[in-house]
């Protein structure tokens, strides 16, 4: 039993919510009278609502995102109806902005907006005492860092031996890049980064292995870069994987020189690129250096062993296909392991929205929001580029096809214009983009490249059997059993990075 529940339906176990952790760990004198139970989008309502209900809560804290809000209205709507006196609050960015008419706010008791750690514990405190509030929108603000209980001590064994351990260091995000939630989150502030590296330490002798930092610009401050980069650098051992969101164009020597030292499989780079059309980043107020930022792309690439993965975004405003197309070219020149080919979202409370009118935006009114055609990619175009992203990840980026998939645009001017070709005739003989099986997506492969590229058969199916096989497969495609490999590399997977990093990069 308990009087408070601490919920969130996350989208996959993997996955462990740092924000429930740190509303649980600022309860005050009622942190003994609180749970925290996560959830998986994969739970059906009812499911979730019978764990919740057993304990006889008398409030409920939901934490809600994109990929969450309509499981959580459905879970609501039936905690209502079973017990209309359980109080039901709820949080985070999705409901944070443009909330007036939505159905999980007009079935909640209460909202708070923005950083809820001190709002929540205050609002529980009345509550639970039998004095709830009269106003219904309750204001989260930016509660000082330094007066918040750091909330690490609260990942359970079971977090730490089979999740992804998240932390940060900072909040907010210095740039107005109008497509992103964390451009209306400024100032940038800092916690005590020391104080988090001790709670770090004491996860990591515990047995953690896996760190992701949330920070939005991890690289912004570049001495508490370093000191961080180095405290793994000093605990570094098989296994030990930690991810990171960069600044593109900010990498200075002292930066480079400590991130040079990491080894193989050990450091995951994040580095949103989302457009090279200065005009276009010009249009939704995304500042960048993109001369600095390919230097330092090359750099990472060719002098360090982390493991980079690059966002790009389809559909902003002013930005046709030609347009991303040159910029994906010159991303895949570089060749990071991994280009993330993502639709743009109309996030709730972005300025995004503002182009909407001059270059005809439309967007989808359901979660993720994603803009389905504008006045410079038609909605036949926008699809197209929907199954390209599609395509690209199973192929391109999750090495499954780790020395192959260059064969798909070798020889061509535009690796955009070659994979699309590509992504075009695979729609039309599968007629899906997703659930595609990797044995037939490997025989598909296989026959583009023979059939419509001409390239000889001998040397695709050994390229192609060698990749299949690298991971201890020997249930080879019907396309590839005369190219079987009987000397091969295998890639073992181990703990720290994912299996897909260890994939692409051999280790």
């Amino acid at each position: 039993m308990a009087s408070i529940i601490l919920t969130t339906i996350n989208a996959r176990f993997i996955h462990a919510s740092l924000g429930l952790r740190y509303l649980h760990a600022n309860l005050g004198d009622l942190r003994d009278q609180a749970t925290l139970i996560e959830f998986e989008n994969s739970q059906s309502a009812k499911e979730i609502v019978e764990v919740i209900v057993a304990h006889a809560p008398k409030l409920v804290g939901f934490g809600v995102y994109i990929w969450n809000v309509s499981r959580t209205r459905e879970v609501v709507s039936l905690l209502k109806r079973l017990n209309p006196e359980i109080v039901i609050v709820i949080g985070g960015p999705e409901v944070s902005y443009e909330y007036e008419e939505t159905p999980l706010f007009q079935l909640s008791d209460y909202l708070i907006t923005g950083e809820a750690d001190k709002a929540f514990s205050e609002l529980a405190a009345q509550v639970v005492a039998g004095h709830p509030p009269q106003q219904k929108v309750i204001q989260g603000g930016l509660p000082a860092l330094a007066e918040l209980e750091l909330p690490y001590s609260l990942y359970s064994d079971k977090d730490v031996a089979h999740r992804v351990i998240y932390v940060e260091v900072s909040r907010g995000c210095p740039f107005t890049c109008e497509f992103c939630l964390s451009s209306v989150d400024i100032p940038v502030r800092q916690f005590d980064h020391i104080k988090v590296l001790a709670e770090i330490d004491a996860l990591y002798k515990r047995g953690a292995r896996s760190f992701k930092f949330i920070d939005r610009t991890f690289n912004l401050n570049i001495r508490v870069a370093t000191d961080i980069l180095r405290f793994f650098l000093d605990r570094m051992e098989p296994g030990l994987f930690v991810h990171f969101e960069m600044v593109p164009d900010r990498f200075p020597d002292k930066l480079r020189d400590v991130v040079s030292q990491f080894p193989p499989g050990a450091l995951q780079l994040e580095i949103g690129v989302q457009t090279l059309n200065p005009h276009v980043g010009e249009l939704i107020r995304r500042r960048q250096n993109v001369d600095a930022l390919f230097d330092n792309l090359s750099y990472l690439r060719n002098h360090t062993a982390a493991y980079l993965h690059v966002d790009l975004i389809v559909g902003l405003p002013g930005e046709d296909l030609a347009s991303f197309g040159a910029g994906f070219d010159r991303l895949v020149a570089i060749d990071p392991h991994e280009i993330q080919v993502g639709i743009l979202k109309r996030l709730r409370g972005t300025a995004i929205a503002r182009h909407s009118e001059a270059f005809s935006m439309r967007f989808s009114e359901d979660p993720p929001y994603e803009v389905i055609s504008t006045q410079d990619v038609s909605f036949a175009d926008m699809r197209r580029m929907e199954r390209f992203s599609r395509y690209w990840d199973v192929v391109a980026n999750s090495g499954n096809f780790r020395d192959s998939r260059a064969l798909l645009w070798r020889d061509g001017d535009s690796p955009w214009r070659l994979f699309m070709e590509f992504s075009d005739w695979l729609y039309a003989r599968v007629g899906r983009s997703s659930s595609i099986e990797l044995k037939a997506l490997t025989d598909h492969v296989f026959e583009f490249l023979t059939h419509v590229r001409k390239l000889d058969p001998q040397e695709v199916g050994q390229c192609l059997a060698a990749d299949y096989q690298r991971g201890g497969r020997n249930d080879l495609p019907v396309s590839l059993r005369p190219f079987s490999v009987s000397s091969r590399e295998q890639v073992v997977p181990r703990g720290g990075a994912a299996k897909r990093q260890q994939r692409v990069i051999g280790t």
